[in-house]
C-alpha cells in the first residue's frame, strides 16, 4: 500500500479531528438554531457547514506552517500551546459543556439572529475552530512528502463527510439517542481529546526543553 508506511498517522488524525470536530455535539446546536426551518432548509446547511469545515481544515493544512514560519512561532511551542487548548476543550467536553473556545456566550446570543449560520457559527468555530485547526498542522508537520498530505487532505474530507452525514440525520440521531446519549458520546470524545492534548503538550515541552526527554 502506498500510504503504509504512515498509517498511524492518518489513524490518529481521523480518530483526533473526530473527537475534536465532535458532529455529534454539534447536533443540540444545530437542531436549535435551525428552528422553524424546513427539512429542504436544514439539509443545504448541513451540506455547507460541512464543506466549510472540510476548506478550512485543508487551507491550515497546506498553509499553516508558512504562517508559523511567518510570526516566527516555532513548532514545539505552537505544539504545546495547541495541545494546551485541546486539553481545556477536552475537560469541557468531560463536563458536557460547549468550551468557550468553540463558542462564547455573546457568540451563541448573536447566532440566534443569523439567517446563514452554515459557516458561522457551525463550522467555524463550533467545530472547524482553534483546536481542530492546530491539530491539522501539526499533524501536516509529521507528513513527509507530497503523498502525504495528500493523504491527510483526505482524512479532513473523510471527516467532512462524517460531519455532513451526522447533521443530515440530525433529527433522528437527537431524538433516539437524546440529551443523555448524546452527553456520553460527548464524553468519550473528550476523554480522547484529553490524550491526545496532554501528548501534544508533553511533545512540545520536549522540543523546547530537551533535557526534559
Amino acid at each position: 500500500m502506498i500510504f503504509s508506511p504512515h498509517y498511524t498517522l492518518y489513524a490518529k488524525a481521523v480518530v483526533g479531528l473526530l473527537s475534536i470536530v465532535n458532529p455529534m455535539g454539534a447536533i443540540p446546536v444545530f437542531l436549535s438554531l435551525c428552528g422553524e426551518r424546513s427539512p429542504a432548509e436544514r439539509k443545504y446547511i448541513a451540506r455547507r457547514a460541512a464543506l466549510a469545515v472540510c476548506l478550512i481544515l485543508a487551507i491550515s493544512a497546506w498553509t499553516g506552517e508558512a504562517l508559523l514560519r511567518f510570526f516566527g512561532i516555532g513548532l514545539p511551542a505552537f505544539r504545546a500551546g495547541g495541545g494546551l487548548l485541546i486539553l481545556l476543550m477536552a475537560i469541557a467536553m468531560m463536563h458536557a459543556r460547549l468550551s468557550p473556545s468553540r463558542q462564547s456566550r455573546t457568540e451563541a446570543e448573536e447566532a440566534d439572529s443569523r439567517e446563514d449560520i452554515a459557516v458561522v457559527p457551525l463550522a467555524i468555530p463550533l467545530m472547524a475552530g482553534p483546536g481542530a485547526i492546530s491539530m491539522v498542522i501539526v499533524d501536516t508537520h509529521q507528513a513527509t512528502g507530497l503523498t502525504s498530505r495528500l493523504a491527510l487532505t483526505a482524512v479532513i474530507a473523510l471527516v467532512a463527510l462524517v460531519v455532513w452525514l451526522v447533521l443530515h440525520l440530525a433529527e433522528p440521531i437527537g431524538g433516539r439517542l437524546g440529551i443523555t446519549g448524546l452527553n456520553i458520546a460527548t464524553r468519550v470524545m473528550g476523554l480522547l481529546l484529553a490524550a491526545i492534548g496532554i501528548q501534544m503538550m508533553a511533545e512540545g515541552l520536549i522540543g523546547l526543553f530537551p533535557g526534559l526527554g
